[in-house]
């Protein structure tokens, strides 16, 4: 593994360090997957100053502008003991925190302000929880490793394994053993079928990566999802479709789907997926051959194993933006220059991913279990930035042009570089929705 370029994110932890740890994971179960096939040991390299960047957004648009990237009351509030964050971009998380606190749908963020004032901080985010929105106190790091959470997600492994099964070697409908995929050691993952259930921003950062070396991944959306800000940046190589899981004609397709799929990546609650008929235990049972690999926010024990969190609210809550607020001498809540946890986590689901892909192909099949607080855990293990390291560079010369539904721009390119292997897109960017439920 060789480590390149220079460059530091300013932050309160090593998130430049951490980028390359995690892509470098990422890069060597690749080159691991290429050997399986018979390639020669490749070489990984990983560039510092582009792992910063891609750990923020890869694509810029050329001619025309990507919508805000929060919405207008997203963000941090002074309450009557602290701070709180109030995540607010989709519309059913916003209505739900401006109910608990008794506003109407037009409040303007100076309004909730003025309310969430009002409230102990602990009171408002069980409230706003208990509405189905997303809230995060802020705690100080002692003040997480004190809570049950906290105290749960501390112990859990950073990536969890399910216990090992052995599957009969298993053929598609052409008679292809699944065993000897016709991959090449250029594009290791070819003809490797991934369904998509993930949304913001670990799980389409880690099928991403696994598009881009030859997977054929399928991504599906609940009809009235949107996310506008992200879709050049995450749908590229990817095939993405719509279904309600709440039909019984969207369930039995999706199940068709999972009797096709090789590795099911999902950052489904697992309450949500119980409450399909797909819990991990019913998957393994119905798919023997199915790899399951898993995302949640706050880990998997604990009492808030089911709730719904974002990078920006774990940061929150497990004493990140606390100990940036403390480093920088900060008035308020300081956060990670970017959303490292998402990242991180992505690309360490990218290891998981491929790792057990590389069983598979063995007979064995196991299932994994990630989570971003999990993630934290490590990320604060480091020591702050280098505080007189330059700023990520990036040559301009090396951006490579792209072409989305939305018109052109330019995409970083890659931070990894594994010899002889090539990561390419072989699908453009365009949107959410545009492709039919069914695998090509």
């Amino acid at each position: 593994m060789k480590i390149t370029g220079s460059g530091a994110l300013a932050s309160a932890f090593d998130v430049t360090g951490f980028a390359v740890t995690a892509m470098a994971e990422a890069g060597q179960a690749v080159a691991d997957l290429t050997q399986r096939f018979g390639a020669a040991p490749p070489d990984v390299c990983v560039d510092r100053g582009l792992a910063s960047l891609w750990f923020g957004m890869s694509f810029t648009p050329v001619g025309w502008t990507l919508p805000p990237v929060w919405d207008a009351i997203a963000g941090d509030y002074r309450c009557a003991d602290g701070w709180i964050r109030l995540h607010t971009n989709a519309p059913h998380h916003k209505a739900a925190a401006l109910k608990v606190l008794g506003l109407g749908a037009g409040a303007d963020r100076a309004t909730v302000a003025a309310a969430v004032e009002l409230w102990h901080g602990e009171a408002l985010e069980n409230a706003v929880v208990a509405a189905n929105g997303c809230a995060a106190l802020m705690r100080s790091p002692a003040a997480w490793l004190a809570h049950p959470q906290g105290q749960a997600v501390a112990v859990e492994p950073l990536i969890s394994w399910g216990d090992p099964r052995t599957v009969a070697d298993l053929r598609d409908a052409g008679g292809a053993s699944a065993r000897s995929r016709p991959a090449d050691p250029q594009r290791p993952l070819t003809g490797v079928r991934v369904l998509d259930l993930t949304r913001i921003i670990a799980g389409p950062v880690a099928t991403r990566f696994l598009a881009s070396y030859g997977a054929q991944v399928l991504r599906i959306d609940p009809p009235d999802w949107d996310e506008p800000v992200l879709e050049a940046e995450l749908t590229v190589g990817k095939r993405c479709a719509r279904l309600d899981l709440k039909s019984p004609d969207g369930l039995g397709a999706l199940h068709e789907l999972l009797a096709g799929a090789d590795i099911f990546v999902h950052g489904y609650r697992g309450d949500a997926l119980e409450k399909l008929g797909i819990s991990e235990a019913e998957l393994a049972r119905r798919y023997p051959h199915l790899i399951d690999v898993a995302l949640n926010a706050y880990g998997w024990g604990g009492p808030w194993k089911h709730r719904r969190g974002f990078d920006s609210l774990v940061q929150m809550s497990c004493g990140i933006a606390d100990a940036g607020m403390a480093y920088f001498g900060s008035a308020a809540p300081h956060p990670l220059p970017v959303q490292a946890l998402d990242h991180a986590t992505g690309y360490l689901c990218v290891a998981a991913t491929i790792n057990a892909w590389r069983d598979r192909l063995d007979g064995t099949v196991r299932s994994a279990r990630l989570s971003l607080a999990r993630t934290a855990v490590e990320l604060m293990r480091t020591a702050p930035s280098e505080p007189d390291a330059p700023a990520p560079e990036l040559d301009p010369t090396g951006l490579i042009p792209e072409n989305t539904q939305w018109g052109p721009g330019l995409r970083l390119p890659p931070a990894v570089q594994i010899s002889g292997v090539e990561p390419v897109f072989d699908v453009p960017a365009l949107g959410l929705g545009w492709a039919d439920p069914r695998w090509v």
